[in-house]
């Protein structure tokens, strides 16, 4: 360093991990063509040729915004119409009555990801994530002065390996008496994965042995609505509730997938509290997290998400319109995992979402092989992630084939 702290900054100077192999793959299509090239890296909807996917009816309430909807500032918390349309966004119409829902703007997921680390953990601390995870996950933790500690995610069966949580989790609390535990599902990033009742149930069963300790649990629902079935795919939202007091259910809520608004960085963070003044503390200290960070939130993003969830008709045309494009994702996916079966390329278990990850132990020199053959997919922990979110019914095909080669 020169004059700037690295301050466990350990990638400073480094292209970021999924942005840099992506400039890669737009350099090379400038170079050969779109048609030669085949770009797995980028984690947003686009449709069979190319262009990014926006619903509709997402772009008729941004078009109705007036002048200060953009202009004016927002409240630190967010605006109150918003505050309240996203706990229906994220419980639709079966709001709990047995805690305490509170919220607050934050600047998509990854902002909502930073106040719970930042508020329910101490510098020094670790906090808890999946082995397979999305690579943020430790920046966000590094620039705040925490480390990551991952357990292993899946068994030899293909299950949550709720038993190497439990170890991790022991071996963290022992040193420390509060932690953030981050979960990301349904449609986990970047392996597909969604945790079943019997994953939740192993899970908060482990997490209520530990009665004094402090622990916020984080659903990262980031690619909820481009799961599944809306309300078979919030069912999990109920084992949140009920639990002792010592530990917080958070969600972490982002408009950037379920409502395309990707570039307007519209999320919020929300939490489950067990009784009223937990509650209160949430709104206290976020009104400090947010107000330290980036002070007032976009105006004209919450101003549209809340009035298409505040209008009945609106807000079911963008289900409607979601639910289509859902369909198309899903068919993606399941053109690449018919190839991948057929030629027996293994990929970790997978449910649904954007991404699809192959494992394999050199995952660096992997990508830059497949480079070579004009495929580019991000290294990911020990694996190679597939955005079939961006890929068209054809390239699906081809990719299989292309990496099983690679891995040889």
């Amino acid at each position: 360093m020169i004059i700037a702290q690295k301050n466990g900054r350990n990638t400073i100077g480094a292209p970021d991990k999924l942005f840099g192999v992506s400039a890669k793959a737009k350099e090379r299509i400038s170079q050969l063509g779109k048609d030669k090239v085949i770009d797995s890296t980028i984690g947003v909807l686009l449709d069979d040729d190319g262009q990014l996917v926006v619903l509709d009816s997402v772009m008729k309430s941004i078009r109705a915004l007036n002048p200060e909807d953009y202009a004016a500032y927002a409240p630190i918390l967010g605006l109150p119409q918003y505050r309240e349309a996203v706990k229906k966004a994220v419980f639709l119409d079966d709001m709990p009555t047995d805690c305490f829902v509170e919220s607050c703007y934050t600047p998509g997921g990854t902002g909502a990801l930073r106040n719970a680390v930042s508020a329910y953990t101490k510098p020094g601390d670790q906090i808890l994530v999946s082995s397979w995870h999305w690579n943020p996950y430790n920046l966000i933790a590094a620039e705040l002065g925490r480390t990551v500690r991952t357990y292993t995610m899946f068994d030899e069966e293909g299950k949550l390996n709720v038993a190497s949580f439990e170890e991790e989790l022991t071996e963290l609390l022992k040193n420390q008496d509060e932690t953030v535990i981050i979960l990301n599902t349904p449609a986990h990033n970047p392996t597909g994965y969604t945790m079943t009742d019997e994953d939740w149930d192993g899970v908060l069963s482990v997490i209520r042995k530990f009665k004094d300790k402090k622990i916020a649990v984080v659903v990262d629902i980031a690619y909820l609505d481009f799961s599944g079935d809306a309300v078979e795919y919030r069912a999990f939202l109920k084992k949140l509730t009920g639990l002792p007091e010592n530990i917080l259910p958070l969600i972490a809520f982002s408009a950037s997938k379920g409502y395309t608004m990707y570039g307007m960085r519209c999320g919020a963070l929300l939490c489950m509290a067990p009784n009223q003044e937990i509650a209160k503390e949430f709104v206290d200290v976020m009104s400090v997290e947010c107000r330290a960070s980036w002070s007032n939130g976009n105006r004209a993003a919450m101003t549209a998400l809340a009035n298409i969830i505040n209008n009945e008709e609106l807000f079911a045309e963008v289900k409607a319109e979601r639910e289509a494009y859902l369909n198309t994702l899903n068919h993606r996916s399941r053109i690449f995992m018919e190839e991948a079966e057929k030629i027996g390329l293994k990929t970790c278990p997978f449910d649904s979402g954007f991404f699809i990850t192959v494992p394999c132990e050199d995952p660096d020199s992997t990508g830059e092989k497949l480079q070579e053959n004009n495929l580019f997919a991000v290294a990911l922990g020990k694996g190679i992630r597939i955005s079939a979110a961006s890929n068209t019914d054809e390239q699906l095909r081809k990719i299989p084939s292309i990496l099983k080669a690679a891995l040889k």
